[in-house]
């Protein structure tokens, strides 16, 4: 979610996962837990399986406006309900391999991200792991939000990277760890490290391997929130979920045309930005969404919005 991670990016992804994030649980002795690593994203199990009923059928991707999943996917999608309804939640659930990614993951997550890009009634995802202790997200014209839990090292903070938002518990550890296996971040990690928090302390960290906590990643701006994590190990998420009710009742075109002029207008020249903004503000002006906005207004009550 996601998100700009493509499926050649994720693709790129592949190798040397499951060393890098064996590496570095070994750095932290035999007593850490990788409570909601991201290797991928991260997580308290407990919490995540409550509510979800196995799948009848084969061991595919599942997709519906349910809690439904097969365990044994390696990609769960959560399309959740009632007052949450719109927002979806993509699980990683490589347990055995600290969810690094494989071929089969990396097909069902291209073809979860098409689902998701063609459906009009998902408003936000978020991008978790169901493994205790790891992460990972996608491209989509959505807000995704990055919820990390645990540990995010390589691939899986080149995954939050690729996500609008990144919330994490103060107990998380971040980095773009690979120079330590004399490779380079592969997943789009050396430019969007520098987008988000400068060239300079990018290269600091990809040059040194360093890895950061949550509080430390907030100070540096590579995340928008930090939270002390709870008993249940999934203070992230939860934040994740809260900021996702938040962008429920805006406006679905608006929210990705908005998504859409922010991306591409930090591609290039300010000029070059407002004409961008411009064109996006005008696909609003003939929707069916803004007359029911400038009429809810005039109501006084909550607009009906039908991404229309």
């Amino acid at each position: 979610m996601a998100v700009g991670a493509v499926p050649g990016a994720l693709g790129a992804l592949q190798a040397s996962r499951t060393r890098l994030a064996a590496a570095y649980s070994a750095q932290f002795g035999p007593g850490w837990r990788l409570q909601g690593s991201f290797t991928g994203l991260g997580v308290s199990w407990a919490t995540w399986a409550r509510g979800w009923v196995p799948a009848a059928g084969g061991a595919t991707l599942r997709r519906g406006y349910s809690s439904e999943v097969k365990t044994e996917d390696e990609l769960r999608v959560r399309y959740l309900e009632e007052e949450n309804r719109g927002i979806v939640v993509l699980g990683i659930n490589r347990a055995y391999a600290k969810n690094s990614f494989n071929k089969n993951l990396v097909k069902m997550l291209s073809k979860a991200v098409d689902a998701l890009k063609s459906d009009k009634k998902v408003r936000t995802v978020i991008v978790r792991s169901e493994v205790p202790g790891i992460f990972c997200a996608a491209n989509l014209p959505v807000p995704t939000i990055a919820a990390i839990d645990g540990l995010a090292l390589g691939g899986g903070l080149e995954l939050a990277l690729a996500c609008d938002i990144r919330v994490a518990a103060s107990s998380a550890k971040m980095g773009l760890v690979e120079t330590k296996l004399a490779i380079i971040p592969g997943g789009g990690g050396t430019q969007r490290l520098p987008r988000a928090i400068g060239m300079s302390l990018a290269k600091e960290l990809i040059f040194s391997a360093r890895v950061l906590d949550g509080q430390e990643a907030k100070a540096v701006g590579l995340i928008s929130h930090v939270l002390e994590q709870n008993q249940e190990g999934d203070a992230a998420y939860r934040k994740a979920l809260d900021l996702a009710r938040e962008f429920l009742p805006q406006g679905p075109v608006a929210m990705r045309v908005a998504k859409l002029a922010i991306n591409q207008g930090m591609e290039v020249d300010l000029v070059t930005g407002l004409a961008i903004e411009e064109a996006c503000y005008a696909q609003t002006i003939p929707t069916k969404d803004r007359l029911e906005g400038l009429l809810a207004f005039k109501e006084k009550r909550s607009p009906r919005y039908k991404g229309e």
